[in-house]
């Protein structure tokens, strides 16, 4: 009798024991997961490239779902993986830097200006093709008046009578990002004479002969001028700056 009472008690030390070790797993997982998420807790977050969009913006768009703050979680889900899609932005590379760190590189698409059109700002690259539509301004994209067309289309190029005017636009620019002189608009009229502004002061260049010589001396001369509101003459300008005169 005692043999089989024994025999019976077996089931239930094997189902003790089953419970103990099923126990001592989830404990283990337990403890792991709060060390995942501890140790890995994302705390510093560096974003390089962004003009368009602030640095909260960029985060909110990568450290999505529950898992989000979570730099392994992060380097699983983006590894080998560019993020696109986004308006403005041709890529974004994420970079696990330690446990508590990544760095998020954004690669913005290539814009040489843009065209306001039925309250909306058309943005268009240097070769005039419009890759976004917006109703926000981005800061360091100049404004092109002075330009005509009678439609615009997404993803084509802006049907104006003389597609040369991209290209001075495509020089302008590469030369106002040379001397850190970026204007919040580029004026053309009929002639192709060139206009630029900085708020209340415009910048009438004329042609773009010694455009790099003229721009090169703004970086001197636009301090100055900060808060007031009239025209700096500088068509005429030869290297002298005699030739520059500003008419309030």
């Amino acid at each position: 009798m005692k043999r089989n009472a024994d025999i019976m008690k077996l089931p239930n030390i094997r189902l003790k024991v089953g419970i103990i070790i099923f126990l001592g797993i989830i404990n283990v997982l337990l403890l792991a997961s709060y060390f995942v998420l501890l140790h890995f807790a994302v705390r510093n977050v560096v974003v390089e490239g962004n003009k368009h969009y602030s640095a909260a913006e960029i985060r909110s768009m990568i450290m999505t779902g529950y898992f989000g703050d979570n730099s392994l979680y992060l380097s699983l889900k983006y590894k080998n993986k560019d993020i696109k899609d986004v308006p403005f932005v041709e890529t974004m590379d994420v970079a696990v830097q330690s446990n508590d760190t990544i760095k998020i590189t954004v690669y913005e698409k290539a814009l040489a200006g843009y065209v306001e059109y039925l309250g909306r700002f058309m943005y268009f690259d240097n070769k005039g093709v419009v890759v976004e539509a917006s109703k926000v301004i981005t800061k360091g994209i100049p404004q092109i008046t002075g330009i005509t067309f009678d439609h615009v289309v997404l993803y084509e190029k802006l049907p104006v009578e003389n597609e040369e005017i991209f290209q001075n636009i495509l020089t302008i620019t590469k030369l106002m990002n040379k001397y850190n002189v970026i204007s919040d608009r580029i004026q053309f009229d009929k002639d192709f004479n060139v206009m630029l502004g900085y708020g209340g002061v415009k910048v009438n260049i004329g042609q773009l002969e010694r455009l790099d010589e003229k721009l090169m001396v703004l970086p001197d001369i636009l301090p100055a001028l900060e808060g007031k509101k009239g025209v700096l003459h500088m068509a005429n300008y030869t290297g002298d700056r005699e030739d520059i005169i500003f008419e309030k």
